[in-house]
């Protein structure tokens, strides 16, 4: 990917706003969601989201319950309709870069009893390359090894989902992602119910993705961690509140115009920014 230049491109949104954004060397941007509007049942889910992903970058999309983070991925990936809006990936439409984006859907959504070893799993993520219905050559199985080997999971190969614990499921889908050496990626909560340490092995994974320049878009619910672990985010209650890097835009006021009520998860997330003296 080409290095980016620092200019900048001011992208308001019709609720909130997003700071300043790095342009690509070459003008294009790996997402841009310009008001996108989804609903289900024709009730609102996500209304008039504009949202730019700077390029090379490591964003946190944070809110409350029902705010339709999960549904803004989906919606960028067309799982869902969209009532109006327009998705751009790396300047076209998402259905002519697809093979540029990964993506880790929430492992509650998935069926882990259906009889497949980890190493299967990886290998579904190649198969745009593969073909389908076509066997899995050694080539690709090594691939597969391979990430499951970046994620500490290559020993569990030849193991069945089923058999594996919540944090090695996580780990299996994560490597599923990282076969494809995607450009630009999508996850639904990687980090949620998983140990220590898997939770360290991904960070590590996700910073390491930011410095090989791919760009990162991730659901995340522990706000503590935020400023930690991200160097973007995006604050998400069904309009974007605020968008843009961490140290400017993760500050108590913007967490309680997202929250609203919500004041429980806000104290934690204050004394933090308090106690690290980014109180902003």
């Amino acid at each position: 990917m080409k290095s980016p230049v620092h200019l900048e491109q001011q992208q308001p949104s019709a609720s909130g706003e997003q700071a300043p954004v790095e342009l690509a060397a070459d003008g294009i941007q790996p997402l841009v969601v310009e008001d996108l509007t989804v609903a289900y049942h024709r009730k609102p889910v996500l209304w008039e989201v504009d949202y730019v992903a700077p390029t090379g970058s490591l964003a946190a999309i944070v809110g409350p319950n029902g705010a339709g983070k999960s549904t803004l991925l989906k919606g960028i990936l067309e799982l869902v309709p969209r009532i109006s809006g327009r998705v751009q990936v790396f300047g076209e439409p998402y259905r002519q870069q697809r093979d540029r984006v990964g993506y880790v859907p929430q492992r509650e959504t998935v069926d882990w009893d259906f009889p497949v070893n980890a190493l299967d799993v990886v290998a579904m993520g190649l198969y745009r390359e593969i073909g389908w219905l076509r066997p899995v050559t050694r080539k690709y199985r090594q691939r597969a090894l391979e990430a499951l080997d970046r994620v500490g999971m290559a020993d569990f190969a030849g193991r069945q989902i089923s058999q594996l614990s919540g944090g090695q499921q996580q780990r299996v889908f994560l490597a599923r992602a990282l076969v494809q050496d995607a450009d630009l990626y999508l996850m639904d909560e990687p980090l949620a119910s998983v140990d220590a340490s898997t939770e360290q092995a991904i960070v590590e994974i996700l910073h390491q993705l930011r410095e090989d320049g791919k760009t990162a878009l991730v659901v995340h619910h522990d706000l503590p961690t935020v400023d930690d672990y991200f160097d973007q985010v995006v604050l998400l209650n069904m309009r974007v509140v605020a968008a843009g890097p961490t140290a400017e835009v993760f500050t108590t006021d913007n967490l309680r115009k997202t929250y609203g009520g919500k004041l429980a998860l806000l104290d934690e997330a204050g004394q933090r920014l308090r106690l690290t003296g980014d109180e902003r």
